[in-house]
């Protein structure tokens, strides 16, 4: 992209907020440009919890987050039901906890006032025998126990469904984009774009916009600082833990040594655990697990799940949240709201930023963000994103009928429905660019999921997927048991032919998604199984002539 890009708004970060705005503005008929430094989704979306709910502990002292988290919640459920999923907790109490069982309840019930907001069930009380038979695989010193509901959803392809229908709409959508340099009215300072640079090319280029926003997450006070303003941010890491299987029947509370609230809960094939909260002052590009946040982790899991470490940790997630800035509290207490920074009193008229706030929130601070910026365009169109679908989340996916109609095993239909919906069939169609009926039957690439040779060509050629390592997050590649070792050859080798990729390149993503893969899985090996992972990935990569 060599020619100036003119544009309203430019929007730089694309997590959720920044996918939400741009959504939000091309639904308002702005046009827009939203540049992300790599994957949408890739910081902090990608490393939640992926839950969309109110927040039981933010109830007592931010109850208008647990409100905003509720409402969006229901939001979301409508406008992309297959990107979510009901999540039945358990809440066990035992004799040691500091809060007994009465006042668990009054908590719970002021919760209750909630669900409908978001289409969950009232709690219930459990015996200690009805808790055990529930959930056999909690500790036998349970006293009772509590159930609730919660919802959950795929947080890396909600985020891409936002920017993809955005683009859609209009907007200029570029991953592996990142902003070299903010662009200034001379005299004034107003800030009017940005000079980007694409990562993958090396080509640089200008965005003129009318005004912009700095949607950087935790990246924001950095992005600000180019253009000398402040926002000041404390950042909170947090890790979790994924397991092969799933390690328990519904999602089950528990308790760190220092009384920080946890769980473990099923999310799409595997259970994850988490999360933690950290104060974070390192390098924003070099997050990692270490394995004494693994041991803080099992170690308040195995207080709920006393078999916990019977289960394999196939790998972990590790993120930082943009929490903004507290002094005197801990990590815990700090705020999860959120703030629209307008900087023109700072000496940058129009550059707003985004920062806080949480991914069940995301379209409710999007639509305050995109409200301000429309304000100082002189625009008004009311916000839309409550009622208008994404992308798939238009209607009922009848899976038998698309299994038979392209050949494909309904298990695997079933999987590319929750990621794309009623396009399903469109993704399947679209097999080997010719029709159904002329195409062989999709072939499965990765077994964990499944992830089928039609989609990974769908999201390459219809979507602007541009690396191997992005398949982790579009569709799951490489995220179960063989993390990657299975699949990561023959994916690259799909791309390569439908991204014209020459074989440096291809070797090149295929090293680079090997690396990932093992960063994420070190912190959680140990003794033997260590030794026989690094074994395993020297033989990888050594196989396909990579230095090791």
């Amino acid at each position: 992209m060599s020619a100036a890009v003119e544009v309203a708004v430019l929007v730089v970060g694309g997590g959720i907020n920044g996918a939400g705005i741009a959504r939000d503005l091309a639904l308002r008929g702005v046009r827009c440009a939203l540049i992300e430094r790599r994957e949408f989704g890739s910081g902090t979306s990608w490393a939640s919890s992926g839950m969309i709910h109110g927040g039981l502990r933010y109830l007592q002292k931010d109850p208008e987050v647990t409100l905003h988290s509720c409402v969006d919640s229901g939001a979301i459920q409508r406008i992309a039901p297959h990107l979510v999923f009901r999540i039945p907790f358990l809440m066990p109490v035992f004799a040691e906890d500091p809060i007994g069982p009465e006042l668990v309840e009054v908590g719970l019930e002021m919760y209750d006032r909630y669900q409908p907001f978001k289409n969950g069930r009232p709690h219930t009380r459990l015996s200690r025998e009805q808790a055990l038979r529930l959930e056999p695989a909690l500790s036998p010193r349970v006293e009772c126990a509590f159930t609730l509901d919660e919802w959950g959803v795929d947080a890396a392809r909600l985020t891409a469904a936002n920017a993809l229908d955005a683009g859609e709409r209009g907007a200029v959508v570029l991953a592996h984009t990142e902003l070299v340099e903010w662009l200034r009215e001379p005299g004034s300072g107003r800030v009017v774009g940005g000079r980007a640079r694409d990562r993958i090319t090396g080509e640089t280029f200008e965005i003129r916009a009318d005004v912009a926003i700095n949607a950087g997450g935790p990246w924001a006070p950095q992005l600000a600082a180019m253009a000398g303003v402040a926002v000041e941010l404390r950042p909170g890491k947090g890790i979790h833990l994924v397991f092969e299987r799933r390690v328990s029947n519904l999602a089950v509370y528990a308790r760190g040594v220092d009384g920080r609230d946890m769980f473990a809960f099923p999310h799409e094939q595997n259970s994850m655990a988490g999360t933690t909260d950290d104060d974070f002052y390192g390098d924003l590009d070099r997050i990692e697990t270490t394995e004494d946040e693994v041991a803080y982790v099992l170690q308040a899991m195995e207080r709920s799940l006393p078999s916990i470490r019977a289960h394999r940790v196939v790998h972990t997630i590790q993120g930082v949240r943009p929490t903004l800035w507290g002094f005197g509290q801990s990590e815990d207490e700090l705020s999860r709201d959120y703030r629209v920074f307008d900087h023109a009193a700072e000496g940058a008229p129009g550059l707003f930023t985004i920062a806080g706030g949480k991914l069940a929130a995301y379209r409710l601070m999007a639509a305050d963000a995109t409200d301000r910026l429309c304000a100082a365009l002189g625009v008004r169109e009311p916000c839309r994103t409550d009622t208008t679908p994404l992308p798939g989340g238009d209607g009922a996916l009848d899976v038998l009928a698309t299994a038979r109609r392209y050949r494909t095993p309904a298990a695997a239909v079933v999987r590319l429905g929750f990621r794309h919906g009623t396009r399903t069939p469109a993704v399947l169609a679209d097999h080997d660019g010719e029709g159904a009926a002329q195409a062989p039957a999709p072939r499965t690439v990765c077994a964990c999921e499944p992830v089928l040779d039609a989609e990974l060509r769908h999201v390459a050629s219809r979507e602007g997927l541009r690396r191997l390592l992005d398949c982790t997050l579009r569709v799951r590649l490489g995220v179960g048991a063989c993390q990657g070792a299975a699949c990561a050859a023959p994916a690259a080798g799909l791309l390569a032919d439908a991204l014209d990729w020459s074989a440096a390149r291809r070797a090149e993503e295929l090293r680079a998604f090997a690396e990932d893969r093992w960063r994420a899985v070190a912190p959680a090996l140990a003794g033997s199984h260590l030794a026989a992972m690094e074994i395993h990935r020297h033989a990888f990569l050594g196989a396909r002539g990579f230095a090791t």
